[in-house]
């Protein structure tokens, strides 16, 4: 089966990168399925004329997509891999968190994200949740009351919360969209502004949108959604001054 894939051509430069989008093409057009095995190294190296070194290059790349896995073996070589749901989820958080740290990513198209996906999340959360995703909430509202609790490990809190919001909606294709906004950005944004947040109206926040989805309320629980970001984009305005003032001093 394998033997059949035709790959494009190659241009001189960065070959790697072109042979592991061939191959990437190949896997998500589904002409090689998961489990396939790849051809060995020296015969890709025969078949887009490059040296050996190109091509462990390019399975690298296809790796660290969780595309492939190489097994050792007689019976080794590189395999189709089947990424879970975490493996996905984590490269798109690191993704994110990597984007937003180099400033690809404003608190106010954060905010904008939060809002309109936290919208659709609360209302399908109020229709679908169950006694476990009421009990999860639940428990991080108990955590977030701890009088010593620190500012980071409120913001864990914070994002394990809204997490177990989106849980609630029973959609993995919203869970893993949301993987970037609470997961990834949430944290940035909350570690960048906790000095001007305060703990109590969060939480008091928190509790309205727990009411809202245990009353099975949609509209309620968009409301105070809403009110919730308007309150955080203040916080984020006050937050991105207090950057743009230090990065002038540093400059």
């Amino acid at each position: 089966m394998t033997e059949k894939i035709v790959y494009k051509s190659l241009v001189t430069e960065n070959l790697s990168a072109q042979i592991a989008e061939n191959v990437r093409e190949a896997i998500v057009s589904g002409r090689l399925q998961v489990n396939d095995r790849l051809p060995t190294e020296e015969e890709l190296a025969v078949r887009f004329n490059v040296s050996r070194p190109t091509i462990r290059e390019a399975l690298k790349r296809l790796a660290a997509q969780n595309l492939i896995r190489s097994r050792r073996g007689p019976s080794g070589g590189a395999f189709v891999n089947h990424p879970s749901w975490q493996d996905v989820a984590q490269a798109l958080s690191v993704s994110t968190m990597l984007l937003t740290s180099m400033g690809e990513f404003n608190l106010n198209e954060i905010a904008d994200a939060r809002q309109e996906l936290g919208i659709v999340c609360s209302r399908m959360a109020a229709r679908l949740r169950d006694q476990q995703d009421l009990a999860a909430m639940d428990e991080e509202l108990a955590t977030q009351q701890g009088a010593d609790l620190s500012d980071v490990d409120f913001c864990g809190s914070d994002v394990r919360f809204h997490h177990a919001v989106v849980q609630a909606t029973k959609n993995r294709v919203l869970r893993l969209v949301m993987v970037g906004v609470t997961e990834a950005l949430q944290p940035i944004a909350n570690l960048v502004s906790f000095r001007f947040s305060e703990r109590k109206k969060i939480i008091a926040q928190h509790e309205r949108l727990y009411k809202a989805i245990e009353q099975r309320d949609p509209d309620k629980a968009a409301a105070v959604i809403v009110d919730q970001m308007a309150y955080l984009r203040d916080i984020y305005g006050r937050a991105e001054t207090l950057l743009r003032r230090r990065k002038a001093a540093a400059g």
